[in-house]
């Protein structure tokens, strides 16, 4: 992975653009570092060239902000007392600038008011006065001065040296007052900035603070004993009471409950617990008393790894975020040009006064500051992010929130995601004189070990039918196709219809029988010798209850096409295509097959996704734009492969998804048009000449404030009205990689 550092005043792009001009060259490149600009955290990739993480600190430290070697136990401590180092400036800062303006009211009047507005006019500014208003300029930049001067070392203007150029040149000019304001207030929008992101990142740190920081363990005595929930170890048995939430993952030893899960998979109906099933960490004990077996540590269990993914998903960046980010790098110069130009061309050409334009130039500075354009986007894809998590739905980064809302094709797995995942023996057809049970043990004894849906299926009727199954030897899966084992001295084989053809039993199949059963949704298991058929075993899995209202909703939002992709027979995928409403089927593939019908969709559709397990489904989810898996609480493989990842069984939360997608990139548009909107005004307003400086900067900051307003929003956890799941324009993305990029 690297090495970490925690940066303090690492809140936004700006400060990544700064940290990667510091301290790419000698990383190797920028493309060696990586940021996590929510929780102030710069990494070096371990393809970083090797250098000492003193040289790391010493070149951070030129840029103004300070670097120290990455402490998880610390790194929230670090956070809190940035914002507070900030809020002091900042809060002394406006108590000179308040007491800068009262005593001028004290000594003028209101009507000295005006005087403020224009530089006292004829009238010296009272040294006292003078002094006030200098303390509140010298608080306000004094955080901000160490990154305006990089800024000019390097050539590389921002924001911190813009707001340092307008200063200076309202004291120059005399504007002690606008000075002040200027300071102040751009003192405020920062602090502002670390506030906003510090709410996103609570929201995060929320859903680790669910799980109790202690459990009730059962000591070997058979006592019970309060302990730090990190200081539990796998195998430890503790108590949970009725109503307390439970400290880690585990299995139920003893006792039955009804668990709230919602915490964790945005379920809202309590799940039945009882011996022998999973609980997790975070969730409640509604009635009853469980003893659990620790399966986790506190550090790996589903919610701590939730967490971190949270935590970790902004530094992979939306596009949107992006090109904000690029806007922002060409905007800064462009502006300092404009602003030059505004200062010299109409005395020169119009003949106007030098003081008036240069004035004009310093009040361009001030509203082109990009604070609210740059801060709007994180901090509003921070916030989807903490929203989705708390409704159960695990986004991997920024660039999976945006795809969603473009999604034009998907990809549907039938076993376990448009069916329940629990298919049922319903009919068994030996041939000749084997009796039914005796062709269920032969096929339980080839399954034994298996943990596919079909053999748990098989292994719970033979186990309802009261049958003493022994398990195979030598058994050997054969991918996509069946599994070989040597019972009872005899070698079997156990697969598809297509599995026994290929073994030259073709002939041997009823198949009118076989297509009836076919028809009615079931999929049908062979069982034979080298030398014959011995019968086969009819099985149905039950449709999901939401699967025909989610396809028809994923239609009303305007996606085109929802193929499923199943390795099961077509007949028994056209009769749940047919019942789903789903608009094309792919059946009898193997996992190589799923990846070429991604490969063709993607050539067709813009955006693709692929609905699977997370794992049977791998290579297919692997090459669509995004994938999504489902019901991964119980899955660690599910969280760790897929993009986003449903936490529950609820296929229903696919439209919900795409609605809060859409929803997100909307706030984030509102909030970049209500930017440029408000900076665009006061410029066409400077070059008329008809706008202040204190002006500007109060726009500005009331900006500021209303994107970090809109973007919070998004910290509820249902999208934000029903107008935003329709359709809404798409972009043209490539495949994978193009989401990332």
């Amino acid at each position: 992975m690297g090495r970490s550092y925690r940066v303090n005043g690492l809140d936004c792009a700006e400060e990544v653009a700064i940290l990667n001009r510091a301290v790419g060259p000698a990383a190797g490149g920028a493309e060696h570092l990586a940021f996590d600009a929510l929780n102030g955290r710069m990494t070096l990739l371990a393809s970083a060239a090797q250098i000492s993480d003193k040289e790391v600190m010493a070149l951070v430290a030129k840029t103004g902000m300070s670097a120290k070697v990455w402490d998880e136990a610390s790194a929230s401590a670090d956070q809190a007392a940035h914002l507070t180092r900030q809020k002091r400036f900042t809060a002394m800062s406006a108590a000179f600038w308040g007491a800068g303006l009262l005593w001028h009211i004290g000594h003028s009047g209101a009507a000295g008011l005006g005087e403020l507005f224009a530089g006292h006019g004829e009238v010296p500014v009272p040294l006292a006065e003078i002094l006030l208003f200098l303390a509140a300029i010298t608080l306000g930049v004094w955080l901000v001065l160490p990154k305006a001067w990089y800024a000019v070392r390097n050539l590389s203007p921002d924001m911190n040296l813009l707001m340092v150029v307008a200063v200076a040149g309202a004291l120059g000019l005399g504007e002690f007052f606008e000075a002040a304001t200027v300071a102040f207030f751009f003192a405020l929008s920062l602090t502002l900035e670390s506030w906003s992101v510090g709410r996103a990142r609570n929201a995060v740190a929320a859903l680790l603070n669910l799980a109790p920081t202690v459990a009730r363990v059962i000591l070997e005595d058979g006592r019970e004993r309060e302990v730090a929930a990190e200081e539990v170890r796998v195998g430890q048995q503790f108590v949970v009471r009725g109503g307390d939430r439970i400290p880690l993952d585990g299995l139920v030893i003893s006792g039955a409950g009804a668990v709230d899960q919602a915490p964790i998979t945005g379920e809202s109906a309590l799940v039945a617990k009882e011996a022998g099933d999973e609980v997790y960490a975070g969730t409640i004990n509604g009635d009853g008393t469980l003893v659990i077996e620790a399966t986790k540590e506190a550090s790996n269990t589903v919610l701590a790894k939730i967490t971190r993914m949270v935590g970790e998903a902004h530094a992979r960046r939306a596009p949107v975020e992006q090109w904000v980010t690029k806007f922002a790098r060409v905007y800064t110069p462009a502006v300092m040009g404009l602003a030059i130009a505004l200062a010299v061309l109409p005395p020169l050409i119009a003949g106007g006064g030098w003081g008036f334009w240069f004035y004009n130039a310093l009040v361009l500075l001030v509203i082109a500051c990009p604070c609210a354009l740059v801060i709007s986007t994180p901090v509003s894809i921070v916030a989807a992010l903490a929203a989705s998590a708390r409704a159960g739905v695990l986004i991997k980064g920024g660039a999976y929130i945006e795809a969603p809302g473009k999604l034009e094709a998907i990809a549907l797995d039938k076993t376990g995601t448009l069916t329940e995942g629990r298919p049922e023996v319903f009919e068994i057809l030996p041939f000749g004189s084997l009796p039914a049970a005796e062709l269920l043990s032969a096929a339980a004894a080839l399954e034994a070990r298996a943990s596919h849906p079909l053999a748990l299926a098989v292994l719970a009727e033979a186990a309802q039918q009261n049958l003493a199954v022994v398990a195979a030897t030598e058994t050997r899966t054969v991918p996509g196709r069946g599994v070989e084992g040597l019972y009872q001295g005899q070698d079997l084989w156990l697969g598809s219809p297509r599995f026994a053809a290929e073994k030259g039993h073709d002939a041997a199949l009823p198949k009118a029988r076989m297509a009836g059963l076919e028809a009615k949704g079931a999929t049908l298991v062979v069982i034979g010798t080298e030398a014959e058929v011995l019968g086969l075993i009819a099985l149905r899995d039950r449709l999901r209850p939401e699967a025909k209202q989610m396809i028809a909703a994923l239609h009303a939002q305007g996606v085109k096409q929802v193929v499923m992709l199943t390795g099961d027979n077509q007949a028994t995928a056209a009769a749940v295509a047919r019942e789903t409403g789903i608009d094309q089927v792919q059946a009898g593939l193997l996992p190589q097959d799923k990846v070429a019908a991604i490969e063709s969709l993607t050539r067709e559709h813009r955006m693709v996704a692929m609905v699977g397990d997370g794992v049977n489904d791998a290579p297919a989810m692997a090459r669509a734009n995004f994938a999504v898996a489902m019901g991964a609480v119980g899955s660690d493989a599910a969280i760790e492969t897929a993009d986003i990842a449903l936490m529950s069984d609820e296929i229903a939360k696919l439209p919900w998804l795409i609605s809060h997608s859409r929803c997100t990139m909307q706030v984030i548009r509102q909030n970049i048009g209500i930017s440029l909107a408000t900076k665009l005004t006061f410029v066409l307003a400077t070059a008329l000449g008809m706008a202040s400086m204190w002006g500007a900067i109060a726009a500005d900051v009331g900006v500021s404030l209303l994107v970090v307003a809109n973007a919070l929003r998004l910290l509820q956890e249902k999208p934000l009205g029903a107008e935003l799941a329709q359709n809404s324009p798409t972009e043209a993305v490539n495949p994978r990689e193009e989401v990332l990029s």
